[in-house]
């Protein structure tokens, strides 16, 4: 068996994610033990951090670069759903022996193809080898206007209730992945793979909506169960109407063949949308901004007094939901 061919760690930093770091002064080029940050005047620093590992939310043979982009974007989705502008990143990649010189530099190339996307910069991490499967941990940094952070917990009775994009596309692109075609066209096929592979954080939308929105989140362990998650910190119930959650073409073809089921999509997960409420006088501005943005803003059902989340059919009638979302435990 042929060894496989990588760089030491210190190479690896050197020649492949330093020259990720240029532009931010204070990543020193990864040459030092920690980076320097002070947030822009009148700005908040705002932090997050998420893992993916492989067979759990990605594949192990995906492209290397849609790995890289999956972990940064998933990461970014939650700057987004602050309101907040993307500035760093720092990566910890615990990578197996498979991880080769070409993998790797196809990663790098998946990371800096994000960076000018979105328009931020490597700052620091980690990489070290493990026996398991390929885990990355990104910590997210962005920046908002001080004290404008979005929240989940300030949704109001009355409000109403917004998604953008599409829901359920992720979902049925894993189940291609695993070999189900669901009856699809190949066109259709790779823009389910693709949403699931690299979902798009609405950094734009969640800068947008600041001023607009009284709460929101990004759409990861599932609509249904992000709504709740929303409704319980902020101490409301949440009616969801089936008839107006948006779907993708592709993903309305797989329910028209009936290889799909809305509301299993309901509680898939994966979407990386933005789930956000606003007072009903402000529907006109949030469809202008969609329109300007030209990123799909959707009205899908109302903030009421209560708890816990609702879901009802275009008769009216509620539905029962074996699960409310994604869990890993």
């Amino acid at each position: 068996m042929t060894p496989v061919k990588r760089r030491g760690e210190f190479e690896l930093i050197a020649e492949l994610f330093a020259p990720l770091s240029k532009g931010e002064p204070g990543a020193f080029a990864l040459t030092d033990d920690a980076a320097a940050l002070k947030p822009k005047p009148g700005h908040d620093i705002v932090l997050t951090t998420d893992a993916i590992v492989a067979g759990v939310h990605f594949l192990p043979d995906d492209p290397p670069a849609t790995i890289a982009q999956k972990a940064l974007r998933v990461n970014l989705s939650d700057i987004a759903a602050k309101g907040a502008k993307p500035r760093a990143y720092m990566l910890t990649a615990a990578l197996p022996e498979t991880s080769d010189d070409a993998w790797l530099k196809a990663f790098a190339e998946g990371l800096k193809h994000d960076q000018k996307k979105f328009g931020l910069t490597l700052i620091g991490g980690d990489t070290v080898a493990t026996p398991g499967p390929l885990t990355l941990s990104v910590v997210a940094i962005g920046e908002v206007a001080q004290g404008r952070m979005l929240r989940r917990a300030h949704a109001k009775a009355g409000d109403d209730v917004w998604v953008t994009g599409t829901i359920g596309d992720a979902a049925l692109g894993l189940r291609i992945l695993r070999g189900d075609d669901l009856g699809l066209s190949e066109r259709h096929r790779a823009s389910l793979v693709a949403r699931y592979r690299v979902p798009e954080p609405r950094v734009t939308a969640g800068q947008g909506i600041l001023a607009i929105a009284h709460a929101c989140l990004d759409v990861s362990d599932g609509l249904v169960a992000d709504c709740g998650h929303m409704a319980k910190a902020s101490k409301v119930g949440i009616e969801l109407r089936t008839a107006d959650i948006p779907l993708a073409a592709a993903t309305q073809a797989a329910i028209a063949n009936e290889r799909a089921n809305l509301t299993d999509l309901l509680t898939a997960g994966d979407d990386y949308e933005l789930a956000f409420t606003a007072a009903p006088t402000d529907r006109a501005r949030l469809t202008s901004l969609a329109a300007k943005l030209k990123i799909r803003f959707t009205r899908i059902g109302k903030v009421v007094k209560g708890k816990g989340v609702r879901v009802t059919a275009q008769d009216g009638a509620q539905l029962s939901l074996d699960r409310s979302g994604f869990t890993h435990f």
